[in-house]
C-alpha cells in the first residue's frame, strides 16, 4: 500500500483527498521537486530543497517547511515504503479558495502533497544502445527555471517523442538548444563536454549539475555556452539527464544516428562516474 503525505499527516494515497478549488487544480499554481533516493537515502537532498525554495519564492508562495522539516517528512515517507530505490514526489501549490479568481488570494494556507514510487533501474539495454529522440520548437512560456506544476506544454513535446516510438524531444528556441521535454541535454563534440548555460530558458536540473562537477573532478573537457542547433545534430555523442533517468544516451536524433550510432567513450566514462558517485553519497 502506497502512502503520502498531505497537510499534515501521513495516509493511504487511495484516501488522499484534496479541494477541487485548489488553485493547483484549477490554474497549475504550485511547484514540485521529484527526489530519488537509494538504498533508503536521498541523493542530493539539500540542492533539491533549495531549488523547492527558488521555485517557491518564484511565484511568491511561502515556504510552508524548514529544510530540516522536509528532510523529516522525506525520510518518514521514504520509510514507510519497501523499495530499495524510490522516487519521492513533492508539490506544493498556493491552496485552495472559497472561489475562482486569478489574482492571488490572501493568507491562503498552501497544500503540501507528497508521495513516493519505486524507481526502476535504467534498462542495460539502453545504457549499452541508447535511445531515440526528436526535436521540436521549444514552445513553452519564458520562466523554465522555475518547476512548476504546469505542465502541458511539456507533456505535449513529451507526446511528439512517445508517438514516435522515442524516449525524449530535445528542444530548441531561436536555433539555439534549451533542454529535453523532461530533461536536461549534454552534447559531446571532438571530446568535449558542450553544456548550454543556465537561464530563464531551462530548468537547473541537479543531475546536470552533478554530471558538471563530475567532469571537472575527472579532467573531462568541457564548455557551458550557447549550442547551436546544427551543433546538436553534428554531435559526436548525446544525452540526456534528469533526477529519474540519471545519464541516459540519446543515439538516434530524428531518425538518424548520432555520431556513430552507439554510446560513446565520453557517455560511458561519466555514468561510471555517476554510479561512483551516487555510491559514495548513498551507499548504494
Amino acid at each position: 500500500m502506497s502512502i503520502c503525505y498531505l497537510n499534515g499527516g501521513f495516509v493511504p494515497r487511495s484516501e488522499a483527498r484534496i479541494s477541487p478549488m485548489d488553485r493547483g487544480f484549477l490554474f497549475g499554481d504550485g511547484v514540485y521537486e521529484v527526489i530519488p533516493v537509494y538504498g533508503g537515502r536521498a541523493f542530493r537532498l539539500d540542492a533539491h530543497l533549495a531549488r523547492l525554495e527558488r521555485s517557491l519564492a518564484g511565484i511568491g508562495i511561502a515556504n510552508p517547511h524548514s529544510h530540516a522539516e522536509w528532510a523529516d517528512l522525506v525520510q518518514r515517507l521514504v520509510a514507510a515504503h519497501h523499495w530499495p530505490t524510490q522516487a519521492v514526489y513533492v508539490q506544493v501549490t498556493r491552496g485552495a479558495d472559497t472561489v475562482r479568481n486569478h489574482a492571488f488570494p490572501q493568507d491562503l494556507p498552501p497544500t503540501v502533497f507528497m508521495t513516493a514510487d519505486a524507481l526502476a533501474p535504467i534498462p542495460a539495454e539502453q545504457l549499452e544502445r541508447g535511445v531515440s529522440a526528436v526535436s521540436a520548437a521549444d514552445n513553452r512560456w519564458l520562466r523554465c527555471d522555475l518547476k512548476t506544476t504546469a505542465l502541458l506544454a511539456n507533456c505535449l513535446l513529451r507526446q511528439l517523442a512517445v508517438e514516435q516510438g522515442c524516449a525524449e524531444t530535445v528542444l530548441f528556441r531561436d536555433g539555439f538548444l534549451t533542454e529535453g521535454s523532461a530533461s536536461n541535454i549534454f552534447v559531446v563534440k571532438n571530446g568535449v563536454l558542450l553544456a548550454p548555460p543556465k537561464s530563464h530558458l531551462m530548468l537547473p536540473g541537479i543531475t546536470c549539475d552533478v554530471v558538471l562537477e563530475l567532469a571537472a573532478r575527472h579532467g573531462q573537457a568541457t564548455e557551458v555556452r550557447e549550442i547551436r542547433e546544427e551543433e546538436v545534430h553534428a554531435a559526436d555523442e548525446l544525452w540526456l539527464t534528469s533526477s529519474t533517468k540519471e545519464v541516459l544516451p540519446i543515439t538516434q536524433l530524428d531518425d538518424k544516428p548520432v555520431g556513430a550510432g552507439y554510446p560513446g567513450p565520453v557517455t560511458l566514462a561519466m555514468i561510471d562516474w555517476f554510479v561512483q558517485a551516487r555510491r559514495e553519497e548513498c551507499g548504494a
